[in-house]
């Protein structure tokens, strides 16, 4: 029963289901759930440091439950997308509820998509990365894949990687500066890895002009269906899908850079390079991301064998408090500078 716990990781799209399908005041009830019940759970709930032993490690990967648990996110998300859309361009409905509905299902795009997509991007097999790539396509985010993968693993904690957070950068800065970095560089990585395969630029193998495609014919296909009101709630909620990755992009390496060797190349990434939050709620709602040091450290590491690493900083709050916590900068700097190892800060 246990191993049933990732199933509250569903509990976003159904409050998203419910604030759609009551509107009004409920609209925001998503928001409500995920950045103030959530956050009061977290601290009402221990942390949990506990790693797995090797005998159940071994058990946990060979259950499919795990693996199920993920792709059940695709229906998920793609009927709550076209729920809203539908909803929202078929309904009488005010100003104030077409934004809550569209946070809501931008939330689900954030969490329940673009986060089940980072799982499954670094899977082995070709149609675990086909799942998370779809996940993609409503956040128009696809180039994620790409520039994670290739670019973000290899250059985390240092200035290259655009999605990691500087010392003392304000979130809505990094929201620009990552989203922005991260597409440019995701084209350059798309170059080489062209090059390195004497593939044309202009060659079918160019996954970045399928994302292009497949993104602007989402939106094309949207608009035909459901006209502007349907295009404005589909993209509008995949910004708040965006935004909402960036935030929790920002607080996974803020102020963390890994240190230069005497030969001057950046030493390897280790577990003290990500943010490390053992609080219970946010550790299933988020499928352990939050054990993000021990990712980064083995990134073909499922989900649900991720361990805790005493030398990792961990963070005095889980992430779904960290990112409310990280809107009101001066806050934020106030409760994590003094974390930062001193090392790092002095570079």
């Amino acid at each position: 029963m246990k191993d049933l716990k990732y199933l509250a990781a569903f509990s976003i799209p159904i409050v998203a289901f419910i604030s759609i399908y009551l509107k009004g005041s409920f609209s925001y009830l998503t928001p409500m759930y995920a950045f103030v019940m959530i956050p009061v759970l977290e601290l009402l709930f221990p942390v949990d440091t506990h790693n797995l032993s090797s005998d159940a490690v071994d058990d946990k990967l060979k259950r499919k439950t795990f693996d199920w648990l993920l792709y059940l996110n695709l229906p998920v998300v793609y009927g709550l997308v076209f729920f809203g859309i539908y909803e929202a361009s078929t309904s009488s409905i005010e100003t104030y509820e077409l934004v809550g509905m569209i946070i809501s299902v931008g939330i689900v795009l954030g969490v329940n998509g673009i986060n089940v997509a980072h799982e499954l991007g670094h899977r082995q097999t070709t149609n675990e990365r086909f799942i998370g790539k779809a996940l993609l396509l409503p956040s128009q985010y696809m180039h994620f894949y790409i520039e994670h993968n290739f670019g973000h693993h290899l250059h985390a904690a240092t200035p290259e990687d655009p999605a990691t957070a500087r010392y003392n950068q304000s979130v809505y800065s990094f929201w620009f500066t990552s989203i922005f970095r991260q597409y440019v560089k995701a084209w350059g990585i798309q170059e080489k890895l062209l090059k390195n395969n004497k593939n044309s630029f202009f060659s079918s193998k160019n996954d970045m002009f399928w994302y292009v495609l497949l993104q602007i014919g989402y939106l094309v296909t949207v608009f035909i269906f459901f006209e502007s009101i349907g295009l404005l709630f589909a993209f509008s909620s995949a910004i708040i899908g965006i935004l909402l990755l960036e935030s929790v992009n920002y607080i996974e390496h803020y102020g963390l850079l890994r240190l230069k060797t005497k030969s001057g190349r950046y030493e390897r990434v280790k577990e003290m390079h990500s943010w490390n939050s053992n609080h219970v709620i946010g550790r299933i709602v988020l499928y352990e991301l939050t054990r993000h040091s021990d990712h980064h450290f083995k990134s073909t590491k499922k989900y649900q064998v991720l361990d805790c690493h005493d030398e990792s900083p961990q963070m005095p709050f889980g992430y779904p408090t960290s990112v409310v916590l990280a809107m009101v900068p001066p806050l934020w700097f106030k409760i994590m500078n003094k974390h930062v190892p001193k090392e790092m800060v002095l570079q």
